[in-house]
């Protein structure tokens, strides 16, 4: 405990809906401030005398760190970390921690049901019935729209930590064999397949690796040409690692069963994207919203005060940069 530090949470809004249990902060921190949002020009004047920076996306650059000369620690309610200076926040000392795994089973969830809604086209029938389609149906069901099952069919997983363990094992719940790729930049793996010899294998992807310069665009429209024609793909890991418009013309020219993601390159695409076009069919798309079960975020609340803690006891843990 430390109850003379202060600390500042400078997007609590983008974490917490009302539904959470602040209290072991309040326990841990002397003084701490909520705001719901930060502009950039606010950062530095409401970091001013504290000790502790909170942040989800909001940005400390270095500019910040040099006019907050009391702070000391950046706790981060999330897993990345590239709206903080890290070299930055080495050079005036400040620890920075992160969360991590603390939404496994709810992005391991959305990623399934995403999968199942492509696979029982459940959206094509919700409109089909608002349309009064089944209405008119001239015997008790209406089946237009193929049904295929998950059973017996091959899923390859780009990224296998303890996300894609996760999509794994709800996989094989369901009788899928999965395959691992090898995700690009990576040394090579007797147990990975290379993406070339994946993808006609497969009759579903899903993406759970991280983005970076060797994983950018990794599926473009050369790669989706390989996609059996029925295939699926999911993207619950970042946007960028598919290229959006080759995705597009791919499902446009029917070369995919359907594609559904949680992730785009920009969010919130405020100047628009290619997949928001409304002409692009067997297309899913949620709004960054697979991690944020209310059980994930209160797993967030835990981690950003378990990393306060160690830090006051001279004992940093997870710990970036």
């Amino acid at each position: 405990m430390s109850d003379n530090s202060k600390a500042v949470f400078l997007d609590h809004t983008s974490l917490d809906l009302g539904d959470l249990d602040l209290s072991p902060w309040r326990e841990t921190f002397g003084d701490l401030e909520l705001h719901a949002s930060t502009t950039p020009d606010q950062v530095i004047e409401r970091l001013q005398g504290a000790q502790v920076a909170i942040t989800n996306k909001i940005m400390i650059d270095a500019a910040a760190f040099a006019a907050c000369p009391t702070l000391k620690l950046v706790l981060v309610t999330a897993t990345g970390t590239n709206n903080i200076d890290l070299e930055a926040a080495r050079k005036h000392g400040v620890v920075v921690s992160n969360c991590q795994g603390y939404g496994t089973p709810s992005v391991a969830q959305h990623t399934l049901m995403l999968l199942l809604a492509m696979a029982t086209r459940v959206l094509d029938y919700q409109a089909a019935i608002h349309q009064g389609l089944w209405q008119q149906s001239k015997q008790f069901c209406l089946l237009d729209f193929p049904i295929v099952e998950l059973e017996g069919k091959t899923l390859g997983l780009l990224g296998h930590g303890e996300l894609g363990g996760a999509v794994a094992k709800l996989a094989e719940a369901f009788g899928m064999r999965v395959l691992l790729g090898q995700i690009p930049g990576r040394p090579a793996r007797p147990d990975r397949v290379p993406l070339h010899e994946l993808l006609p294998q497969i009759d579903a992807l899903t993406l759970h690796c991280p983005l970076n310069e060797h994983t950018r665009d990794m599926i473009g429209a050369h790669e989706l040409s390989l996609f059996k024609p029925h295939a699926f793909i999911v993207n619950t890991a970042r946007g960028g690692l598919i290229n959006e418009q080759a995705l597009a013309d791919a499902l446009r020219n029917g070369q995919l069963g359907g594609a559904a993601t949680d992730v785009l390159t920009v969010e919130p695409p405020v100047n628009g994207n290619p997949l928001l076009s409304g002409d692009i069919p067997r297309l899913i798309i949620t709004p960054h919203s697979a991690w944020g079960s209310q059980e994930a975020r209160q797993r967030i609340v835990t981690q950003v005060n378990e990393n306060a803690q160690a830090f006051y006891a001279g004992a940093p843990m997870r710990v970036v940069g």
